[in-house]
């Protein structure tokens, strides 16, 4: 194959939001396509002919997805409720040319069939009742009921394929049936002179992929059923066959299928939370994929090296824990600007200097921008100092506290180094050492035991308003 010709699609359906494994797939796709650049394109589908179940704000959710990540797509979206005629066109030409045929038989008969096919214990499957074959005599059609379309499968033989991730998978034509491609044409439909129903997905997902030339499907493995079928659609079309990679399910940290209370929710859901998309990204990238020991990578970085090899063939395990730690480090190199626009946008806060400084100062201790925006509230927001501080810290530090406010309102100059020089001499004056008044002063200036550096933090708070809260503390 002409590697400057690699075209992959992502495909979601609109039937909820963009979700973790999905996002992964769109990586994997978004990078392979990308690493192939010179005519590489990655194709954005929305894959929406289950109307029932198809909402618009559910494909707003995926696009919105989409765009955080800042996976663009070269060509789409497209959707494929706008392309009913030409599916409806390729089923009439499969119907002329005896590759398809129609079928009457009602949902209770195949649901018999499968019954009877249980009970000799053979495998569920319709039995080819309207399945054209030379010198068969094919029932009466019902009179008033509308045929689906099916597939006419290869009676035998087998369906095999050098899966880009599993390997060379075989799978024998005897273990499929007859699928249905288009779905029995409703009254209103046929009167509108439709001959042929809604088209199904794996018939759909078909012709997309030939008429928009995909020379790579990079999707989860809960896809490997349709794969043989789609494939014998595909050559039953003499369509040239993509190659194909089914990537193992992501699972909870407790080995069960990832589910909402492991942290399967909208991608989108993860900016609430204060995580970074390129963070997100960078760990979906390594959960089912590896470079050496590389764990931090940029996206330029992923599209050098995604070559379609070192996937996995186990399932991956999500770990909040590393998610936290690759966010963490994420923030610490994030531009200001990006960690700044976050908090105005989520918590409303207002650009300040002052908030400016704060996040530089506070981002090393954050792992969510969730947790950043608590730390610098400690800046906007007066403390409330539990009580059980107050005993332990204040009341017995009374006069240190008095001192040091004293040593702070003779400062001419409110600066690190000149808080600096207060502390020194706050700290000789009163023949004790850094903690002793550290720890008072950060409780009742911040309400917490735990900061930064105090001159570092009082720094950014401004002499008036430390003033303030020291002296209230008293």
């Amino acid at each position: 194959m002409n590697l400057t010709t690699i075209r992959t699609r992502f495909a979601p359906s609109p039937t909820g939001y963009l979700h973790l494994g999905g996002a992964r797939t769109a990586l994997y796709s978004w990078a392979y396509a990308k690493h192939h650049s010179q005519n590489g394109a990655f194709i954005l589908r929305i894959e929406d002919t289950d109307v029932e179940r198809s909402t618009p704000a559910a494909v707003q959710a995926i696009l919105d997805g989409m765009q955080w990540l800042g996976l663009s797509a070269d060509e789409g979206p497209f959707y494929q409720m706008q392309h009913m005629p030409r599916y409806r066109s390729v089923i009439a030409q499969m119907l002329a040319d005896g590759t398809a045929y129609h079928c009457f038989s009602s949902a209770a008969e195949v649901e018999a069939m499968r019954e009877t096919a249980r009970a000799k214990g053979e495998k569920p499957r319709y039995d080819g009742t309207w399945r054209p074959a030379k010198g068969k005599v094919l029932p009466k059609p019902p009179v008033g009921v509308q045929p689906v379309v099916r597939f006419k499968n290869p009676a035998d033989g087998v369906v095999s394929w050098n899966d880009i991730v599993k390997g060379t998978i075989t799978i024998a034509n005897a273990e499929l049936d007859d699928f249905i491609i288009a779905r029995a044409l409703t009254d209103d439909a046929a009167a509108a002179g439709e001959q042929v129903g809604v088209p199904t997905y794996n018939f759909c997902v078909v012709v997309d992929d030939w008429d928009m030339k995909i020379t790579h499907v990079i999707r989860g493995d809960d896809h490997v059923n349709n794969t043989p079928r789609q494939i014998n659609v595909l050559q039953a079309l003499g369509a040239t066959l993509p190659q194909y990679g089914h990537l193992p399910m992501i699972l909870g940290p407790d080995g069960e299928k990832l589910s909402k209370r492991h942290g399967a929710v909208s991608v989108m859901q993860y900016d609430a939370l204060g995580y970074l998309p390129q963070a997100l990204l960078n760990y979906l990238a390594r959960l089912g994929w590896s470079h050496g020991d590389t764990e931090l990578l940029s996206m330029d970085q992923l599209v050098s090296w995604f070559d379609g090899s070192n996937l996995s063939k186990s399932a991956a395990q999500w770990d909040p824990k590393k998610l936290n730690w690759v966010n963490a480090q994420y923030i610490k190199q994030a531009p200001l600007k990006q960690l700044l626009d976050w908090l105005l946008l989520h918590r409303a806060m207002q650009a300040t200097p002052q908030l400016e400084a704060a996040i530089s100062l506070m981002r090393e201790r954050a792992e969510t921008l969730v947790q950043l925006a608590d730390l610098v509230t400690v800046f906007t927001a007066r403390p409330i100092v539990s009580e059980e501080l107050k005993a332990q810290h204040l009341l017995p530090n009374a006069a240190l506290l008095v001192s040091f406010s004293a040593a702070l309102t003779a400062l001419a100059v409110w600066d690190k180094e000149s808080i600096a020089d207060a502390i020194q001499l706050t700290l000789k004056q009163a023949a004790i050492k850094m903690p002793q008044l550290a720890i008072p002063v950060r409780v009742a200036v911040f309400g917490t035991t735990q900061t930064p550096g105090v001159d570092s933090m009082l720094t950014i708070l401004g002499k008036s308003e430390t003033l303030n809260r020291l002296n209230n503390a008293l």
